[in-house]
Formats: structure tokens, C-alpha cells, sequence
């Protein structure tokens, strides 16, 4: 009974069902070249994290949790982000709705497990900056209050690598940048099933995950 509950806790992570984050399904390509690194660089600051929000098909509790940055960098120039890389640390994602540790830990522990993420090959993700370009709501719809650009990058999970395309609210200064996003992927894309794609358990796991990208960044 309890590796049953735990199995289902671990399933419901990687699993957005039809009551999703409100947010934008990110479109997805082939990975693109990373844009010019014009401009002054800041340094991304340990505050920096993609949130992620998931449950499971089975009606089991929604999830949410971190997965922290560990290093990066934002390109600015002339007030505007030109470029950036960020690196997060899926060796230590985190759920942060578990009250109970020991239940907590179980579920990052498979998280972190072949099953999954297997971090022991792969510990970190990434994603890369490759085109922004300004928010224009005659062409383009946002979930994200104050949406001011278009944000475009790769986002590596794993060994695979795709092109993912969102709104984002991006705020300079003279001192830093803040880039917040939120959107929804299609976790098979890169390959995140639930030991492997023609297994029944991951039939019962919705395709759609939903992230959050909170990076601060500062000179």
C-alpha cells in the first residue's frame, strides 16, 4: 500500500490534467541557434528557479515545486534583454506542497530516479535564449498579466533539446532585469515518460506540464 501511494505521488508530478496552470501552451521546435550576446551581462542570482505545477489523470492532489538555478547569466542592451543561458539543478528539485517530510521525500526521491529525470546522468537542465522580440497583442494572446515581449530559447531536459516559444514579462533597470514567464509543454516531447511510452501507467499521465520561469539577474 504505501510504494502504491508513493508510486501515484510520483506519477502525478510529471502529469498537468485538463485543470492546468492558466497559462500559455509554450510552441515547440526544432532547437535554434542562441542569439548574440549584445550587451552588458548580469549575473542571474540564486533566487532564480522554474516553477513547476502538475497533477494526475487519477484525481490525486495537484503538486507544485522548484527546481532552483544554479548558474546564468542575462544579456541587456539598451534596455532591452538581448540573450541568456540559465542552468537549474534537477539533481535537488524540490516539492513544496507536501507537508509531510518523509512523504516529500520519498516522492523527490523519484523524482530524481531512472524513472523520471535520472539525474545520476543527467543532474542538470538548461534553456538558452534565442530571439526576443516585443509583445503585440494584435498578433498574440497572453495569460501572463503584463506581458511585454516574446521570449524564445532551447530548454534542455535530459538529452533532449527543443525550441520553446512563450510570453514573458521582462522588467530592466539600470541595477538588473527580471524575466517571469508562464507556460505549458508537452513533457513527451522531450522524452519525460513514465518508464517509457508504451507503459499503461504513463497512459494515466496527462501529457501537459505547466513551468514558471522566475530569474533575477543583476549587474
Amino acid at each position: 500500500m504505501k510504494k502504491t501511494i508513493v508510486l501515484l505521488l510520483s506519477v502525478a508530478v510529471l502529469a498537468a490534467c485538463n485543470n492546468a496552470q492558466n497559462s500559455n501552451q509554450a510552441a515547440t521546435g526544432e532547437a535554434q541557434e542562441a542569439s548574440a550576446a549584445a550587451g552588458e551581462s548580469f549575473k542571474v542570482d540564486s533566487v532564480s528557479h522554474i516553477g513547476w505545477h502538475a497533477t494526475h489523470k487519477g484525481g490525486v492532489e495537484p503538486h507544485d515545486g522548484t527546481i532552483a538555478v544554479s548558474e546564468g547569466r542575462v544579456t541587456v542592451d539598451s534596455g532591452k534583454v538581448t540573450g541568456g543561458a540559465f542552468t537549474f539543478d534537477v539533481a535537488n528539485i524540490k516539492d513544496t506542497d507536501i507537508q509531510d517530510a518523509e512523504k516529500r521525500g520519498q516522492l523527490e526521491g523519484h523524482l530524481k530516479s531512472p524513472d523520471f529525470f535520472d539525474t545520476a546522468k543527467f543532474p542538470t537542465a538548461k534553456f538558452e535564449i534565442t530571439k526576443v522580440e516585443p509583445f503585440d497583442a494584435a498578433k498574440a494572446t497572453s495569460d501572463l498579466p503584463g506581458a511585454t515581449d516574446i521570449v524564445s530559447g532551447n530548454l534542455t531536459f535530459k538529452d533532449s533539446t527543443l525550441n520553446v516559444t512563450f510570453p514573458a514579462k521582462i522588467v530592466v533597470t539600470e541595477t538588473g532585469a527580471q524575466i517571469d514567464a508562464k507556460f505549458n509543454i508537452d513533457r513527451t516531447a522531450w522524452g519525460l515518460n513514465y518508464k517509457g511510452p508504451n507503459n499503461p501507467q504513463d497512459w494515466m499521465i496527462s501529457k501537459e506540464v505547466g513551468l514558471t520561469i522566475a530569474v533575477k539577474a543583476a549587474k
